[in-house]
């Protein structure tokens, strides 16, 4: 089998896969019709899961450096914000940085660790055969093919991938078309402004460079007619009637409208050829969480392409990312088409009702804890296939400040399972290729992990197995089972 993966689309999701499977020894062969990356950022922030992930790889550090951190973030533009401090996380904030320069983070990544990136080159479609497939590609010289073991689509809504693996993208259509801008703002208002009323809602986030950024929707803008382009005269009357001012607004560097058409890929796999980012789920940007569950598929898939490709994982590994992923993409929708909602809620009864949520918001703890961590990400969880498995099963393991590390982040590697032996050293080395054994207690165990002797963690950070076994061979046996399974190699 072709030891090559090719990625369509050198966004954010398509550069981090890159990098995964190049971490996991794969050739890796990014494709991107842009021949220079786009200024314009669609993306602005990064949430604490996906930080988190970059932690995981020792790459999280120039994103810290270069954004903003923000201890909030909103959900349907209500008034009371979700608290992320609390949040159990080495990051309890969003990070506030354009997509353009994510990209050019992930991109001198995946180049250092020996991408090959495409830019000015267009995928036209593929074949697919026993031994591999094969990916058609205009370049500035013509016409050629590339030769891969399995095909990724990260190139958006209107992925050629997807249409030529024949994977349907049912939805619906938009009904609402939002607006944004990119100006200067000669009397800017506070940080973290928002405003909402009868005649529609309006959020301001500062950019760098001096440009401040306005998102917001109307009630003209519920329509299934796309308006066309957005003027600056449009911009600054639609502003004036939201907030009663135009904030001295001039001088846009982008004028763009979006709409709420939402659709989700039938399948994220079809034979080799697999799906991620937008090219899997499409949705209203609501509390900028699209890109972020883009790269989030990318980690899922990254380490298990790799491993099927390397030898160390079954086929079968490669079904579980649509079983993993494609429930999460679901939810994205879900959660998306309810904040639409309450983003339109102009009439008297849709501000009673997002002022009736405002206050639970902001009276129940709990309750904003939960949809804070459902945003963040750090709520997401696999479902394991046996329903007797340890509770912890399929859950994202925290950042545990375990004995001999700086923590369980750490301790992960793209390509090898981490086996944590927390019976000070019962289990006694490796149980099977492509995992490594740390032995150290967390020092401060969370309840969860109370009286847990060993845990199998996954490269994307999730528990693959907890055991709970007294006896050490008992534990050791149960630990080899794990590692099989976790490997997508059926039980004997």
């Amino acid at each position: 089998m072709e030891q090559h993966v090719v990625v369509a689309g050198g966004g954010p999701v398509g550069l981090w896969l890159a990098a995964e499977l190049r971490l996991g020894g794969v050739a890796v062969t990014v494709v991107e019709m842009r021949e220079e990356r786009d200024p314009r950022s669609k993306a602005l922030t990064v949430h604490p899961r996906t930080l988190e992930i970059l932690a995981s790889r020792r790459a999280h550090r120039p994103f810290l450096r270069a954004g903003t951190p923000l201890p909030s973030g909103h959900f349907g533009m209500l008034g009371t914000r979700l608290d992320f401090r609390a949040l159990d996380t080495p990051f309890p904030y969003t990070l506030a940085l354009p997509q353009a320069r994510t990209e050019e983070l992930f991109e001198e990544r995946a180049l250092a660790l020996g991408a090959r990136i495409l830019r000015g080159h267009r995928v036209t479609g593929l074949a697919e055969d026993p031994q591999g497939v094969t990916v058609r590609v205009e370049g500035p010289d013509g016409p050629y093919d590339l030769r891969a073991a399995n095909a990724v689509g990260c190139d958006g809504a209107r992925s050629t991938v997807r249409a030529a693996a024949g994977i349907g993208f049912p939805g619906t259509a938009a009904g609402v078309v939002g607006f944004l801008a990119d100006v200067t703002l000669d009397s800017p208002p506070p940080p973290g402004f928002s405003a909402f009323g009868p005649a529609g809602g309006l959020m301001v986030a500062p950019l760098p460079g001096g440009l401040f950024r306005l998102v917001g929707i109307t009630p003209d803008d519920v329509t299934t007619t796309w308006p066309g382009a957005l003027s600056l005269d449009e911009l600054r009357a639609k502003v004036r009637a939201v907030a009663g001012q135009d904030f001295g607004l001039h001088s846009p560097v982008w004028l763009s409208r979006f709409g709420n058409a939402t659709r989700q890929a039938e399948r994220y796999r079809r034979g080799r050829v697999l799906l991620a980012g937008d090219a899997a789920h499409q949705h209203f940007p609501t509390g900028g969480v699209g890109m972020n569950v883009g790269i989030q598929d990318a980690h899922n898939l990254g380490w298990k392409l790799a491993a099927v490709i390397g030898g160390r994982g079954a086929g079968a590994l490669l079904d579980t990312y649509h079983r993993e992923r494609h429930p999460v993409g679901a939810d994205l929708l879900e959660s998306s088409r309810a904040q639409t909602a309450l983003m339109t809620a102009f009439s008297p009864e849709g501000r009673a009702l997002r002022a009736q949520l405002s206050t639970l918001l902001a009276t129940l703890p709990a309750l904003n804890a939960t949809l804070a961590e459902r945003v963040s990400g750090l709520a997401v969880g696999y479902p394991p296939a046996d329903p007797s498995a340890h509770p912890l099963t399929g859950t994202r393991a925290p950042d545990l400040p375990v004995e001999g590390a700086e923590g369980l982040f750490a301790l992960l590697r793209a390509d090898r399972l981490l086996l944590l032996d927390l019976t000070g050293g019962s289990l006694a080395g490796p149980p099977a290729p492509g995992v490594a054994v740390h032995t150290g207690a967390p020092d401060r165990p969370r309840p969860a992990w109370a009286g847990v002797r060993a845990a199998l963690i996954r490269p994307d950070g999730h528990v693959a197995w907890a055991g709970t076994e007294s006896d050490a061979t008992a534990l050791a046996a149960a630990a080899r089972r794990a590692v099989r399974r976790a490997h997508g190699v059926a039980e004997d």
